[in-house]
This record gives C-alpha cells, sequence and structure tokens, in this order.
C-alpha cells in the first residue's frame, strides 16, 4: 500500500517539476540525464526508502523488489502516458526492462549481503551495486545514440543479476 502510494506521489511530483536535467546532447550530459531522469532513479528511491523504514516495519513478506515494483506501478504509467507521444522504444521498451533489472539486482545483492556478513560477500555486493546502474545508465545512452551492439550487450550484463536472482529463487523454492 505504502509503495503504491509513495509511487503515486513520486508521479505527481515529476508531473510537476519535470526533468531535473537536460535531456539534451549526446555525451556525458546524456547518461547523467538517463541516470537521474530515465533509469536509476526511480528505482534507487523506493530501494533506499525501504532501507530507512526496513527497522520499523513488522513482520511482512514484503521485499526490496517487491516494494520497488510496486512502487514503479504508478510511475510507469505516468511515463508510458508522457512517453507514448514520441513512440521511442528505447523509452517504451527498454527502460521498463531496466528498471526491472535494477530493482531486482540491487534487491538481491542487500539481501545477499544482509544473509551473508562474509567480507567477500559484502564487497562483490557493493561493487554490483555500484555498477548495476552505471551499467543501465550506459544502456540507456548506448541506445540513444544508436550503439545498438553495445546496448543490446550492457542490456543482457545488467539483466545478470536478475537471471542469477532467479535462478537462486528457483532453487530455494
Amino acid at each position: 500500500m505504502w509503495a503504491l502510494l509513495l509511487g503515486s506521489i513520486t508521479s505527481v511530483i515529476q508531473f510537476f517539476l519535470g526533468y531535473f536535467i537536460s535531456p539534451g546532447g549526446f555525451g556525458f550530459s546524456r547518461i547523467l540525464f538517463g541516470f537521474v531522469d530515465i533509469v536509476c532513479v526511480p528505482v534507487l528511491v523506493p530501494i533506499l526508502l525501504y532501507l530507512i523504514i526496513l527497522p520499523f516495519k513488522g513482520s511482512s513478506e514484503v521485499n526490496f523488489a517487491n516494494f520497488a515494483l510496486l512502487w514503479l506501478i504508478p510511475v510507469a504509467g505516468f511515463r508510458a502516458l508522457t512517453w507514448s507521444s514520441t513512440n521511442d522504444p528505447i523509452l517504451l521498451v527498454i527502460t521498463p526492462l531496466l528498471w526491472t533489472a535494477l530493482a531486482v539486482g540491487i534487491s538481491f545483492f542487500i539481501s545477499l549481503m544482509i544473509n551473508n556478513l562474509r567480507w567477500y560477500i559484502i564487497i562483490v555486493s557493493i561493487l554490483s551495486i555500484l555498477i548495476l546502474p552505471a551499467a543501465a545508465s550506459l544502456t540507456y545512452w548506448a541506445f540513444f545514440v544508436q550503439q545498438t551492439m553495445l546496448g543490446f550487450i550492457l542490456l543482457l550484463a545488467a539483466h545478470i543479476p536478475f537471471c542469477i536472482s532467479i535462478a537462486f529463487d528457483a532453487r530455494h523454492h
């Protein structure tokens, strides 16, 4: 319930404030625009919020990925309405795939750190949490500048933690 309510508030705020970074350019400004306004921040905000409320929540089966994905439902609905006028497959297809990969991948590494407090798992998880949003932003940029092969390679790389998480969940159930 909180995820849907806060996601709706996020959509309303985005409607009134618009983009935080100017979407022009093909270089670093486009990567930064993709990170902040398109791909990463919409996923990182609910995960960070969930980390903050984690000590205060009761016993619940909701995890990081579910919270982030529920949060993204109203955000995705709002973005689909605004992006549909451009008919841009990067925004309408690639971005939701990247949101899912980030939400599940980052959640997987956070849960891995929480459940396994070994130093090498923590280091690999922290590095992965830092690399995954960078790979997602670079994926958006690669498709935008029409580097399609690089875009698909980065898209597949961004989905590796997603696939590992699914494999671990299937193995444990």
